[in-house]
């Protein structure tokens, strides 16, 4: 593994594995869970589909990571599942849809957390081991993980859930993506950061807004923030299904835990 890409070849997966595809000139990663003997359980929304926005009420975006098989076309394997949405499983070559296969780390240190120059790749959190990881996948395959939303519950949420049981128990911040964290870093480190005033040369600003995007996805990350509770996935899907408003689901879960 380096600092610019977490590539690794097919003969080195290991089933509970959470691995990722670079999706559209790299703007972003679909994300999944490794199983074994070829096959990749992961969360999606079909193509020409919304992604829920909070209340899980369509936002608008259209964001669709399901593999892009040609219906006149279909994978021999998978068949066409360019339009299902919900948590699927698929052969590897459906998942990647032609992209490159990159493994998630865990466990990294805070150094090269920060020397990653892109979000939604490593975390400082620890990983389970393989036999939880898997059950979670499994589980979640058969009875859903929610709503998809871009920014609290997408595909990295779901590996990252899969591989530490880890959920966000407050209803004021983005979820475990490392990914949706590193572009509202970004955001931030341009809009909101005082310090850009204590300077005004292109070098000192940069400095400035690398250092905020840098603080900002560390605080953000699973392995720190402290709105994570440890639950487990059949009460998560109980509570899911329930009624409850999102934020009184998610308390009465990590209460339950």
């Amino acid at each position: 593994m380096g600092l610019f890409s977490n590539k690794i070849e097919r003969d080195q997966l290991k089933p509970g594995d959470h691995i990722y595809s670079w999706r559209t000139a790299y703007i972003y990663a679909h994300h999944g869970i490794y199983v074994g003997e070829g096959k990749v359980i992961h969360f999606t929304v079909g193509a020409g589909q919304g992604s829920g926005s909070g209340s899980g009420s369509g936002s608008g975006l259209v964001v669709s990571s399901s593999p892009a098989s040609p219906t006149d076309n279909p994978c021999p394997r998978c068949g066409d599942q360019s339009r299902l949405s919900g948590v699927m499983s698929s052969c590897i070559d459906c998942f990647l849809s032609g992209g490159s296969l990159c493994l998630f780390e865990y466990g990294v240190s805070l150094a090269l957390f920060i020397a990653k120059p892109r979000g939604g790749t490593c975390t400082l959190a620890v990983s389970d081991p393989p036999e939880d990881v898997l059950r979670r996948a499994y589980y979640l395959l058969e009875n859903g993980f929610g709503v998809y939303d871009v920014f609290k519950n997408n595909c990295e949420d779901f590996a990252i859930y899969c591989k530490t049981g880890l959920l966000v128990f407050t209803s004021i911040s983005v979820g475990r993506s490392g990914q949706a964290a590193s572009f509202l870093a970004a955001a931030s480190a341009v809009l909101s950061s005082p310090l850009r005033f204590l300077t005004t040369s292109i070098s000192g600003l940069t400095a400035v807004g690398y250092g905020m995007y840098c603080v900002s996805r560390v605080v953000s990350d699973i392995g720190v923030r402290r709105d994570v509770r440890k639950v487990p996935v059949e009460t998560l899907v109980a509570r899911a299904g329930s009624d409850l408003h999102e934020s009184q689901a998610v308390t009465e879960m990590t209460e339950a835990a």
